[in-house]
């Protein structure tokens, strides 16, 4: 099996982090090809920056079409170009968001996802109401672009633990599932170190492909 997996944005330290997280999670007969647009938003956190990027990651898909991908996942957690990229190809198309959701859903009553920027939490909260899962999920954001999210910035670092301790305290969450490409990878040391359950987002979407 071979997958392609799309960071939209054009910030290549987050494909590379997305792409080592793939790695680590895909399977003995997996093979993972990680890429961004050549062309597009270097963080995406607008509704415009949304536009220019579901233009970019079609483009990938039709072309990822003709050499004959076996899935494609989108490494954000927005469903940008999903719904055009399924059109294209007969093969499984997933985001982040989609697979982190639902899988979290299958395990718990009530969890949270913890993006980055406030403007994320409107779309996160409308893709959860459609998936219809809108009553077991809460959306929090760190309040930090995804740029800064990625670099760990002492900043982020404290803005993450604090949003992740409100939703677990105030809000009853069980689990958290990190709502942004930023923090692939960091969910068995988030849960090591703060005790509570994390859900990787792009190992679910991997997951959805390897099965589908």
């Amino acid at each position: 099996m071979k997958l392609l997996v799309i960071n939209p944005n054009t910030n290549p330290a987050v494909t590379e982090q997305v792409r080592a997280t793939a790695l680590a999670y895909a399977g003995a007969g997996t093979r993972i090809e990680a890429v961004n647009p050549a062309r597009g938003p270097f963080s995406i956190e607008t509704d415009e920056h949304k536009a220019q990027a579901t233009v970019h990651v079609t483009d990938l898909v039709r072309n990822g079409g003709q050499v004959g991908y076996d899935g494609y996942v989108v490494a954000c957690f927005d469903d940008i170009g999903v719904a055009e990229a399924r059109r294209i190809v007969d093969r499984p198309v997933i985001s982040l968001a989609e697979a982190a959701i639902r899988a979290a859903a299958r395990k718990y009553r009530r969890f949270a996802v913890v993006t980055t920027v406030p403007a994320a939490v409107p779309t996160i909260e409308q893709l959860a109401q459609s998936y219809g899962l809108a009553g077991s999920c809460g959306v929090l954001a760190v309040d930090v672009g995804v740029a800064e999210a990625a670099s760990r910035s002492a900043r982020a670092e404290q803005r993450l633990v604090e949003a992740v301790r409100l939703a677990y305290d105030r809000d009853g969450a069980q689990a958290i599932v990190l709502g942004s490409g930023a923090y692939s990878g960091r969910a068995a040391d988030l849960s090591a170190a703060m005790g509570i359950p994390f859900l990787e987002s792009l190992e679910e979407a991997i997951r959805y492909c390897e099965n589908a």
